[in-house]
């Protein structure tokens, strides 16, 4: 097991702590994790613990809402044929799923596209504006993509065709010529939220309509539940608007869902559970996502607009199946990665890993990737042959620019792109061994050692007595989880198990603890740590160690009572 750093965050200016703690009348510890989110004042704690929808941003503080509004006003007055593009992702397919299905209901003239991954790749495609115009539309509405799309938007413009672009990716040089372009990130854009997701933007689009036409807002509130499951499966920070729509689109998740997400619910064993973000990153999104990894995005957007319980159970059956072709796929060529490592004494001594296969599917190299930088927390890039090229799919550990390496080695590339931690490359195969040689050699010289050393990060230090009912009650509070609003992680130090600790599992592999900051106290609290079962040799002498954990409560026999979850032991 490859040791890793705790980096406690610095606590709250303590002046600030103090104010909001005799504000809001809880505990320091508290109001220090609220400050350190960026909590300060009571009307942002009231926002925080008690989001309304009537707290998100006017949609016409985007740039261009007003024309994008009033140029699909035109289209339904006129009769228009509208199609909804979007990427073969999550956030894609429910963007579309969610302009489809509000618009269906009041308008006829409405069509769907989703490229094909392999054919068309990421973002807006010739065949796909070839599609619209065979089909007589004059108005595409791009979710999740567009903002780069310079050649595919002007090639609509040539076939008559108006593009309205809902995004929220980076904009490059310059902003491509569509009709609108509603992305709170472009340059010229002072909406006061820049993280929503594409779905999100979608939303405020359609937000925006409700608020000319004067719409029942009530009819867009209900697909909130597409909404939250694209904040969880994009990954965008939880905080401002994300905060509210994740807020918002939870409850409409756990009381009445589409039938589409309603079926995944169902088949991921999620019916009688509160469903959190948590659940959408691991057992929903996962579903959605791997119709267009392994076959087309398009079924998973025939999932999400069924309106039938019994054809969205059909969908959803096949989806999962799916997606458990997809798991066996991941599953078998991280093995073969992994054998490929193993075998190799340079490979488990370079600083980046660089694998190829010709037989790996391209649909999982990401997953392949981002595994296999967990498991040697270096940079990864994972090849496969397509199309005459070999493609592949790079991950990176945190702080170090993965986008810069890839860069740098760009005379050996037909073409790249991505950011800091991912990014998707193209070469010839006469140049993969000169691109692993250039790459390893790049990483090496610039990577940190820092940045070669597993960090887990936590909010603060507390101590075993601090955990009690009333905190975890507020510490609840906090959710939704997820980026920048991550579950709070605490350490303890010099703590002991009580001498009731055991190894469990089948192998003795885990650890299950009873844990008290002094031998002696009363107060202790059960723990449970996978995989951590080699250190019970050393705490059932009753050594002292340090714990790096999170609070969870336990529901067993219709008892509930609190557990700490370790993530890390420092002896």
């Amino acid at each position: 097991m490859i040791e890793r750093k705790w980096v406690v965050k610095q606590e709250g200016d303590l002046k600030k702590v103090e104010v909001l703690s005799n504000i809001l009348n809880i505990d320091k510890k508290i109001a220090g994790l609220l400050v350190q989110r960026g909590i300060e004042t009571y009307e942002q704690a009231r926002i925080f613990f008690r989001p309304q929808l009537s707290d998100l941003h006017d949609p016409f503080l985007m740039k261009d809402m007003e024309k994008a509004v009033s140029r699909l006003n035109e289209a339904i007055k006129n009769g228009e044929n509208i199609l909804i593009y979007g990427d073969y992702d999550v956030d894609g397919t429910t963007g579309i799923a969610l302009i489809y299905g509000f618009l269906r209901a009041i308008y006829p003239n409405i069509l769907y596209y989703v490229p094909d991954r392999y054919t068309e790749g990421y973002g807006m495609s010739i065949d796909g504006m070839e599609y619209a115009s065979a089909n007589s539309v004059s108005l595409v509405i791009a979710v999740d993509c567009g903002i780069k799309d310079y050649v595919e938007i002007e090639f609509a413009r040539k076939l008559s065709i108006d593009v309205i672009v809902c995004d929220h990716h980076n904009q490059g040089e310059e902003l491509p010529n569509a009709y609108a372009i509603l992305d709170p990130k472009r340059n010229d854009c002072n909406y006061p939220y820049k993280n929503l997701s594409g779905c999100g933007v979608a939303f405020k689009f359609l937000q925006a309509f409700c608020q000319i036409t004067k719409r029942d807002y009530c009819h867009l509130v209900k697909f909130l539940d597409l909404v939250v499951v694209s904040i969880g499966s994009d990954i965008v920070p939880i905080t401002g608007e994300n905060r509210i729509l994740a807020h918002f689109g939870l409850l409409q998740l756990n009381t009445d869902p589409c039938p589409g997400l309603k079926s995944i619910i169902s088949i991921a064993g999620l019916t009688d559970k509160e469903i959190q973000i948590n659940d959408i990153v691991f057992k929903i999104g996962p579903r959605i996502n791997a119709a267009g990894r392994i076959e087309s995005g398009k079924r998973a957007v025939e999932l999400l607009i069924a309106e039938e319980s019994n054809y969205a159970e059909k969908m959803g059956f096949e989806i999962n199946t799916i997606n458990s072709s997809r798991k066996e796929l991941d599953q078998d060529i991280t093995e073969q990665a992994l054998k490929m490592i193993e075998e190799s004494e340079i490979s488990k001594n370079t600083y980046s890993t660089v694998l190829y296969n010709e037989s790996w599917h391209k649909g999982v190299l990401g997953i392949v990737a981002s595994r296999l930088t967990e498991t040697y927390y270096r940079p990864t890039i994972i090849f496969t042959k397509s199309n005459g090229f070999l493609t592949g799919s790079a991950r990176s550990v945190p702080g170090y620019n993965l986008y810069e390496a890839v860069e740098a080695c760009s005379d050996l590339l037909e073409n790249f792109g991505g950011h800091m931690y991912a990014a998707g490359l193209t070469l010839k195969m006469e140049n993969i061994n000169a691109f692993r040689e250039r790459f390893e050699e790049y990483v090496r010289s610039t990577i940190t050692e820092a940045q070669r050393i597993p960090v887990i990060n936590a909010d603060m230090e507390i101590e075993i007595k601090d955990i009690t009912p009333k905190f975890y009650r507020i510490l609840k509070q906090f959710a939704p989880f997820g980026p920048e609003n991550m579950t709070p992680t605490f350490v303890s130090r010099r703590i002991y198990d009580n001498g009731c600790g055991k190894q469990v599992g089948k192998k003795g592999e885990h650890l299950k603890v009873k844990l008290v900051q002094q031998l002696g106290d009363n107060r202790c609290i059960e723990g449970i740590g996978f995989n951590f079962g080699q250190y019970y040799d050393y705490i059932k002498d009753y050594n002292s160690f340090d714990i790096c954990y999170q609070i969870f409560e336990n529901n067993f026999m219709n008892q509930n009572f609190l557990q700490i979850f370790i993530k890390d032991i420092h002896i």
